[in-house]
C-alpha cells in the first residue's frame, strides 16, 4: 500500500527526470529480487522498497540547489524530502526515521548498520555497476562484488548479470 504511494510521490518530484524514474524502479526491481533470498517479514520488505523508491529522491533538489548530482548532496537534501512524502502518505513515523537515515547515507558504506541498508546498498549498486569504469576489468570487478555485496542473493545476481 504504501510502496504505491511512495512511487507516485516519487514520479511527482522526477516529472522531468525519466532517466530518474528509469533507475529508480530498476534498483526496486533489484532490491525485491534481493529480499526473494532473505526470510524477511513482509513490513521490512516494505520499508526496503520504500527506500528503494526514494534513494536518490533528493537528486532534483541538489541539481537546483548545488548544479550538481554528488551523493553528498543527495544525502544531505534527500532525508528532507523523503520525510515529507512519508509524512504525507502517512507512514509509521519511526520506519519514516529509518527511511530517512538510510536515504541520508546511501553513497557512504560505512554507515551500513543493518540487512535493509544492505539490501539497498545491493540494489543500487547492480545498477550502478553496469556504468562504472571497472565493470570492464572482471577480476576487478569481481573483487568489487566481493567486498561489497553481503547477501547470498545479491551475490548472485551480480555475479549473473556480470558474468564473474
Amino acid at each position: 500500500m504504501y510502496k504505491q504511494k511512495a512511487i507516485e510521490e516519487m514520479k511527482l518530484v522526477f516529472k522531468d527526470v525519466p532517466a530518474g524514474i528509469e533507475h529508480t524502479l530498476k534498483v526496486l526491481k533489484n532490491a525485491e529480487d534481493i529480499m526473494e533470498g532473505e526470510d524477511l517479514p513482509e513490513d521490512e520488505k516494505e520499508l526496503i522498497s520504500i527506500v528503494a523508491v526514494l534513494h536518490d529522491i533528493g537528486v532534483v533538489e541538489a541539481m537546483r540547489k548545488y548544479g550538481s548530482m554528488d551523493g553528498r548532496y543527495q544525502e544531505k537534501e534527500g532525508p528532507i524530502i523523503a520525510k515529507k512524502i512519508l509524512v504525507k502518505i502517512g507512514y509509521d513515523p519511526v520506519k519514516t526515521d529509518r527511511v530517512c537515515f538510510i536515504v541520508g547515507n546511501h553513497h557512504t558504506p560505512s554507515k551500513i548498520d543493518g540487512l535493509d541498508f544492505q539490501i539497498q546498498w545491493e540494489a543500487d549498486l547492480l545498477e550502478n555497476l553496469a556504468h562504472m569504469k571497472l565493470s570492464q576489468d572482471k577480476d576487478e570487478l569481481k573483487r568489487y562484488v566481493d567486498v561489497n555485496f553481503k547477501t547470498a542473493e545479491g551475490i548472485k545476481i551480480a555475479y549473473s548479470r556480470f558474468d564473474l
